[in-house]
Parts: C-alpha cells; sequence; structure tokens
C-alpha cells in the first residue's frame, strides 16, 4: 500500500479526508492535508496526527517531522473530485509549461470536461481548457 492510500485510509475514523500528502525530502518532512465537513479544528489536526504517528511506526514509514493541517482558504484541487466539487469557485492554475505565452491562470472554474480538461472561464468571458496532465497546481482563491 503506498502512502497515500495508508492515510487516505485511516482518516474516515475521524471523519476526515485527504487533501494531499507531500514529502519534503531536504527536511524529511511530511505535510499532510486534511479536510471535512464544516471544516477541520486544531483538535482534528492533533488527533490524527497522535494517531498517524502510530501507524507510522508500525508501517515503518521514516519521517523526522510530521504536520498535518486544514488544507487553508487557497485549498489546493488535487482530484477529479475536488474540480467536480468547487464548479463555481475563482482558480488560480498554473500550468508546467506556457499556454498562449503565460502560465499563471486566475477564473472561475467551470469542471472538467469530456477530455479530462479543467475548464475556466477567464477574463473577457473567454474560457480556455486545460489538461490535467499540464497542471502544475490549482487552488482556490480566498473569499475575503
Amino acid at each position: 500500500m503506498d502512502l497515500n492510500q495508508l492515510i487516505a485510509s485511516a482518516l474516515p475514523n475521524f471523519g476526515c479526508t485527504l487533501v494531499d500528502c507531500e514529502r519534503v525530502s531536504g527536511a524529511n518532512l511530511l505535510r499532510i492535508l486534511i479536510d471535512k465537513d464544516g471544516g477541520v479544528t486544531v483538535d482534528d489536526c492533533a488527533l490524527v496526527s497522535n494517531h498517524l504517528i502510530r501507524l507510522f511506526e508500525v508501517e515503518g514509514v521514516s519521517y523526522d517531522r510530521l504536520e498535518v493541517s486544514s488544507p487553508g482558504l487557497d485549498r489546493p484541487l488535487i482530484t477529479h473530485e475536488d474540480y467536480e466539487r468547487f464548479k463555481g469557485e475563482l482558480v488560480n492554475v498554473q500550468t508546467n509549461l506556457p499556454i498562449n505565452g503565460r502560465k499563471n491562470f486566475k477564473g472561475i472554474l467551470e469542471g472538467l470536461n469530456a477530455e479530462q480538461e479543467v475548464v475556466i472561464s477567464i477574463e473577457n468571458d473567454q474560457q480556455i481548457s486545460i489538461d490535467l496532465r499540464e497542471i502544475r497546481r490549482t487552488k482556490l482563491v480566498p473569499k475575503i
């Protein structure tokens, strides 16, 4: 079982889902973002962290530091479900390579099309479709 599957399988016990898991190699840090309906509290993070410490010991997962937190207001969108769940929200999309001379796009998320491309409405009522494989990062723009 890979690390993401291991973590994801442990989270339903706490009413949480895995948003992202990042291993920062230079610091041997595991950074885990969790979410749940109604939002994640500090207590949720502490409970999940304590559970994962014990689980990682049993499973032999190597790390020096563990960070468990909520995804924050600028939540990253990772899965197909994320792109469907947050339709209609304002997002920042960063691509791996330039598209029409740009790598950064800000617009309203329209969702995924049949070709598994992320569709966003950008300035001047234009729509752009970006292949999921070409997206480096997508984040929600916080509502302040």
